[in-house]
């Protein structure tokens, strides 16, 4: 089998798991009517794990742009789930903190996650899944000097 035909079938079963991974998060949020969208909960799920964090750090992690993390960001403050917290030194500079209402829905949505992913994975060995995550990171870091997002 030539090497680039395997490529495009591995970018297309890429694409594809990322579809269906959204769509059924999607999905999942909808039926349970989540207060949230899944990119919002992405963005608390970044404060649970780093604390407060300036809005370029979350573009940066979430690989988003800016524009898409500041209305996202505008939601969730509005929604009293994040705070922006003034940065000491710069005036126009905020750090966004997780309020208790946003660790309260982060909490209540995370088991719902956390079982469709183990469903995504279920009869997939252990060991299988750790060379695919060190194969796609390998990827991401190819791919990362290809890719301009203005932050």
């Amino acid at each position: 089998m030539p090497q680039s035909f395997l490529n495009k079938r591995l970018l297309y079963a890429l694409a594809t798991a990322g579809l269906l991974s959204r769509v059924a998060q999607i999905q999942m949020f909808s039926q349970n009517k989540f207060p949230i969208t899944p990119e919002q909960y992405i963005i608390l799920s970044m404060l649970v794990e780093n604390g407060e964090l300036y809005q370029r750090q979350i573009c940066e992690i979430t690989r988003k742009d800016r524009p898409n993390i500041t209305r996202l960001i505008n939601i969730l403050e509005k929604e009293e789930y994040v705070k922006r917290i003034s940065d000491v030194n710069k005036r126009k500079i905020y750090k966004i903190r997780l309020t208790e209402k946003g660790k309260n829905i982060f909490t209540e949505i995370r088991p719902y996650l956390v079982n469709l992913r183990d469903e995504a994975v279920r009869g997939i060995k252990k060991e299988d899944l750790e060379k695919c995550n060190e194969i796609l990171g390998k990827m991401i870091d190819n791919l990362e000097t290809k890719v301009k997002i203005q932050m």
